[in-house]
């Protein structure tokens, strides 16, 4: 008889306990909630973010305030997230850096990308272009590889920094090509956007979100894009698989982290309302005009793809040799 006692006691004990945590969890989200961007405002991460986090805010109920955390390759906004309370009001945009890159490029991180965060779901993926000066001689990727084969390391290219996004492309491109260009690493995309359009460097690998106005203006030559289907707004710009280097699919991409141990009820609803700002006609729109496209899905999808991008640029990362510490 004590010992039922005993257990009912402890039973009802662990009741009382899970009783806040349960109300809490269906009160959520009952304040601001915060937005992490791991770069400075203005940029196409941050503007990203709160052309969905408005969307968002209108089927949340609640206000998203966007903070940006710039500095340490992503590093120091990731951290901040990994450490959190897992309440679901603090969560992340998340890109190549922090998904797929810094893991490989760092010996040693603040945070596990795989263990210390929960995965919310995709936001977008855009792909990058190899472009060139318009006065550069070669017109076809065909071109400009007997170009660089014939002046092996006395081509340049430029990108936004050591383990960009557009410096891996790079990276990539070679690895697939069995070729040699010289990395000339800009602290920025926009001054090495701008030394390509002026001919000081004559190539990069250059994402649409930002390069499309340039393309489509002719201040830069898209050679080959590296999606898997030619893009719309470029409809007469072959992919690099058909321009003859297949396996070489080059995308950025970011989607929504929270703190690891995020319960799984708020997981899902911000799942199912990051899902409908991306079906928003203003979202889609913006995302359209930066020549993004939506990623939609679960979690465990969004994981998955996350998972593998970071295993596929592992093996580029090793085989360049890149480090940035």
């Amino acid at each position: 008889m004590q010992r039922r006692t005993v257990l009912s006691a402890l039973a009802a004990a662990g009741a009382s306990a899970a009783a806040p945590l349960a109300q809490a969890q269906a009160a959520w989200p009952d304040q601001p909630l915060r937005w992490v961007v791991p770069y400075p405002a203005g940029g196409g991460t941050d503007v990203l973010a709160r052309t969905v986090a408005e969307a968002m805010r209108q089927t949340l109920g609640q206000q998203i305030v966007v903070d940006n955390r710039p500095g340490a390759a992503t590093n120091i906004g990731a951290q901040l997230v990994a450490t959190a309370k897992p309440d679901g009001n603090t969560f992340m945009s998340a890109d190549n850096a922090v998904l797929a890159f810094n893991e490989h490029l760092f010996t040693k991180l603040p945070f596990n990308p795989e263990k210390d965060f929960t995965y919310v779901g995709g936001i977008s993926r855009f792909p990058l272009a190899l472009v060139v000066h318009p006065s550069f001689e070669a017109k076809t990727v065909k071109e400009f590889l007997a170009y660089v084969r014939a002046n092996p390391g006395k081509v340049n290219y430029a990108s936004p920094g050591n383990g960009s996004p557009h410096h891996l492309a790079m990276e990539m491109f070679k690895n697939r090509t069995k070729t040699f260009l010289t990395h000339i690493p800009y602290r920025g995309a926009a001054p090495a956007m701008q030394d390509v359009m002026g001919g000081q460097v004559p190539c990069m690998f250059l994402d649409l979100a930002a390069g499309l106005p340039v393309i489509t203006s002719g201040k830069v030559r898209a050679l080959a894009i590296g999606s898997a289907k030619r893009v719309s707004a470029l409809p007469d710009v072959p992919t690099l698989a058909e321009a003859g280097v297949p396996n070489t699919e080059v995308y950025a991409f970011q989607g929504i982290l929270g703190p690891a141990a995020l319960p799984a009820t708020i997981t899902a609803r911000l799942n199912g309302d990051l899902n409908k700002a991306l079906a928003n006609p203003a979202v889609l729109k913006r995302m359209t005009d930066f020549g993004m496209e939506p990623l939609p899905g679960t979690p465990e999808q969004f994981r998955t793809m996350a998972r593998a991008e970071s295993k596929r640029w592992g093996e580029i990362i090793k085989a360049a040799g890149v480090k940035l510490d």
